[in-house]
């Protein structure tokens, strides 16, 4: 009984300091503009942000999960290389150092930005992300930094100080980005036993929002 008492006051005392040391915390909290989102993002160069706060009257869009789409018809291409966008390597021949992860994460996210813009968005207006990787045939894990050069091309590729664009990988070769961004979305990425289309490595998923003047 004397356990329970003394319980019971710990209890109590433990309350009555953290009521106001919430309550202290809450007027200190972070609050978005109502009509914009807001990016967290640390650094100058930074891959993705920490997080975002959506204002409550923003008017956003979410994209239906996508990956690459068939267009490698050489003959004898495996299920994963038919997902090779020719338009960026010809004939299907990755370029020194490309993976295929890379190509179809380059594939899949020209499909995001089609789809984007038939809603009137574009890739500056994504606010999150979310990425779905499948180990290569004969690998043991996802293709991370093959992802990570692919989303390059189309994200996070200037300097937020400056405004400079840097320079990003293509497989071996530094080049320009083919879609020159400074947003950084929040993301995750995650390894999956199998994507539901035969072949794919790839599939994406975004969040975007409308500006206020549009």
């Amino acid at each position: 009984m004397k356990n329970r008492t003394k319980l019971i006051a710990a209890v109590v005392v433990t309350a009555a300091v953290a009521v106001p040391g919430t309550a202290f915390a809450a007027a200190h909290v972070f609050r978005p503009d109502p009509d914009r989102a807001h990016s967290f993002v640390t650094g100058e160069t930074p891959l993705i942000a920490d997080g975002v706060a959506i204002g409550k009257n923003v008017s956003w869009y979410k994209s239906s999960g996508l990956g690459p789409a068939a267009s490698n018809t050489t003959p004898g291409a495996s299920p994963e290389e038919r997902y090779i966008p020719t338009d960026v390597f010809p004939g299907g021949e990755l370029s020194d150092g490309v993976t295929l992860t890379e190509a179809q994460g380059i594939n899949a996210l020209t499909r995001i930005g089609d789809n984007l813009e038939r809603a009137g968005l574009g890739y500056d207006d994504v606010i999150s992300m979310r990425v779905f990787l499948q180990n290569p045939e004969g690998e043991e894990k996802m293709d991370f930094a093959g992802w990570n050069r692919a989303y390059r091309q189309f994200f996070a590729n200037t300097n937020l100080s400056t405004g400079e664009v840097l320079d990003v990988q293509l497989g071996s070769a530094t080049t320009e980005p083919m879609v020159v961004n400074d947003a950084r979305p929040s993301r995750f990425a995650l390894e999956v036993e199998n994507l539901p289309v035969d072949g794919w490595l790839v599939e994406v998923e975004v969040d975007a929002v409308y500006p206020r003047s549009r």
